[in-house]
């Protein structure tokens, strides 16, 4: 009779317990909350700083690409002598072989024109760096319809496309450019006119991007830019066995040059990001919110238990075991994260949104990170369900009677 009834127990009085004092529950759920939208917060960072860096490795057009070893991501790339291309185009199965030049360059804000070019004067820039992306527009390396779209308008000198999702800061070139066609500011001290748009995506460090052909790339690095290159975008002929192919490469071009496909190049950046000091910060703060939210809990649960100790003594006279009683803790503590994970959720959806909105960076919720942050939180919860226990063994039946 009693096994029946032990069965019975936790649920209904592990929520009575806690449903008992509403003011020290709304305190529990409420810490629960906070601990769930900083590690939210930390992991969306984290991951944004990560997808967003890979943004552009996701929509190259090639099935392998070259790229220099010691180059530990395409934000500080190491470049490659273009004759490696020639090289390349030579291995069997090779249908084609491009360049890709990567750089950075100061962007003036056109609202700001006037100030940043003094009278008599080439005038010095005040300004956001941004990221630079050139190619021969006869040799497509992006898989952007956008930009493929608009190849010729590049053919003029010191004319680019600019990316519409790019930082504020940069000026609001998508409106004037929809009112005039064309869009003229400074970039790195030289002219440049903006002729068309195209959607690609800012992150924590490219405040913006914009694309020009190798020919205007040449106007801002000198001619000999071109010579050496950042990426070589390689494709392979239809029906052609990509490891294969990409063996021969390798065993045909020097050691100084890494041949890997899409799945490595952007391991290659993830690897990075994670030993990234700001990658590091996002990680900390992580964590600092499931030790935070252990000890909120932690508190709660210890200070129920304390003020139900005779309660307790008196369950262990009546031939309760102490298993029976921890199941009643951790379900309460269970509970604590379940609830306290739903506005959590929640308002961590709508910080995204307004983050977005900001920062003009998208920022979605990702199933992964929801369930990663979930199954933490039962962690949390149930850790310090777990060290709160220890008071409850404390609870004596002969203190009672």
């Amino acid at each position: 009779m009693l096994k029946p009834l032990l069965s019975r127990l936790p649920k209904p009085l592990a929520w009575a317990q806690l449903s008992h004092q509403k003011i020290r529950l709304a305190v529990a759920l409420t810490g629960v909350c906070f601990a769930n939208i900083l590690m939210f917060t930390m992991m969306g960072l984290e991951t944004l700083l990560s997808d967003g860096a890979t943004t552009l490795h996701e929509n190259l057009r090639g099935d392998l690409f070259l790229m220099s070893p010691f180059s530990p991501t395409l934000r500080f790339p190491s470049t490659l002598p273009r004759a490696y291309l020639l090289q390349a185009q030579a291995v069997d199965g090779v249908a084609t072989a491009a360049p890709l030049y990567l750089n950075l360059a100061n962007w003036t804000n056109p609202e700001q024109l006037d100030a940043a070019v003094a009278p008599g004067e080439a005038g010095d820039v005040f300004g956001t760096q941004v990221r630079v992306i050139a190619f021969n527009p006869t040799q497509p390396v992006l898989d952007l319809p956008q930009v493929n779209a608009q190849r010729d308008r590049l053919s003029t000198p010191q004319t680019v496309l600019f990316d519409e999702l790019s930082q504020p800061s940069l000026g609001d070139i998508p409106q004037q450019w929809a009112a005039t066609g064309d869009v003229q500011t400074l970039m790195a001290r030289r002219r440049v006119t903006v002729v068309g748009l195209f959607s690609l995506g800012s992150t924590v460090i490219e405040k913006g991007t914009v694309v020009m052909s190798d020919l205007t790339y040449t106007r801002w690095y000198g001619n000999q830019s071109l010579e050496q290159i950042t990426l070589g975008v390689l494709t392979l002929e239809p029906g052609r066995d990509r490891a294969a192919v990409q063996a021969q490469l390798q065993a045909h071009l020097p050691a100084t040059v890494e041949v890997l496909t899409r799945e490595e190049l952007i391991a290659k950046e993830h690897r990075f990001n994670a030993s990234d000091p700001i990658g590091i910060i996002f990680g900390f703060g992580s964590t600092v919110g499931f030790v935070v939210g252990i000890v909120i809990v932690y508190q709660v649960l210890y200070t129920d238990i304390s003020d139900h100790l005779p309660e307790y003594a008196t369950l262990k006279a009546m031939g309760y075991s102490d298993g029976a009683l921890l199941r009643v803790v951790l379900m309460e503590a269970m509970l604590l994260a379940v609830l306290g994970f739903i506005p959590g959720f929640t308002a961590s959806v709508g910080l995204y949104q307004v983050l977005t909105a900001m920062t003009r960076i998208p920022l979605a919720m990702k199933g992964a990170v929801a369930l990663q942050v979930f199954v933490l939180t039962l962690v949390m919860c149930g850790a310090s369900g777990a060290i709160a226990i220890r008071r409850l063994q404390s609870a004596d039946p002969a203190d009672v009677f």
